[in-house]
């Protein structure tokens, strides 16, 4: 019967399966780890990993630990330790390469390529990624900016079965592009 519910529970929850499998394997996880769908962490390597806590992997991250590129000529992979700090996002489609370090409070822009370390602190984007703003500095503004944008509570949300109605208001609501959401 045991066996029947985890079937069904990863059925219907595939990552929570494949982050259990990983960590198995031996990567490090800290509290409040967030990872959304498609994430790919380095299947093979993961224990070359360590994430801290609260620790967000948007949509389609990579997080790889090895380099294949080498096998073919040298008969060797490269491999190379990953560490990702505490208060870090990475934004959707973003890939971060073996070897890198990640510092603690650090965003990095959707489609990012991490190809080396990000320091404490750090918004960073691009390809290679590179720093474009300090963690608090770029709080500061986007906190000025509730000020002047709609902000919308959890009701709004799809886990709150927000209705068609309400998404219209939120809609119309932001005439400047942009609103807040719990």
């Amino acid at each position: 019967m045991r066996d029947i519910l985890r079937k069904i529970f990863n059925k219907l929850f595939p990552q929570q399966d494949t982050l259990s499998l990983l960590i198995e394997r031996g990567l490090v996880v800290g509290k409040n780890f967030s990872m959304q769908n498609e994430v790919i962490i380095d299947p093979n390597h993961c224990w070359h990993i360590t994430i801290g806590d609260n620790v967000t992997l948007a949509p389609r991250v990579y997080i790889l630990a090895h380099d294949a590129s080498t096998k073919r000529s040298l008969n060797y992979t490269r491999i190379g330790k990953v560490k990702i700090g505490d208060n870090v996002f990475i934004g959707a489609s973003s890939t971060v390469l073996p070897g890198v370090i990640i510092g603690n409070n650090v965003i990095v822009g959707a489609g990012s390529i991490v190809v080396s370390d990000i320091p404490d602190n750090s918004i960073v984007v691009g390809n290679p990624a590179k720093v474009i703003d300090t963690y608090d500095n770029y709080m500061k503004k986007r906190k000025d900016e509730m000020s002047a944008f709609p902000c919308f509570g959890e009701e709004y949300t799809i886990r709150k079965n927000v209705s068609s109605e309400m998404q219209n208001e939120m809609n119309e609501k932001m005439t400047a592009k942009f609103g807040y959401l719990v």
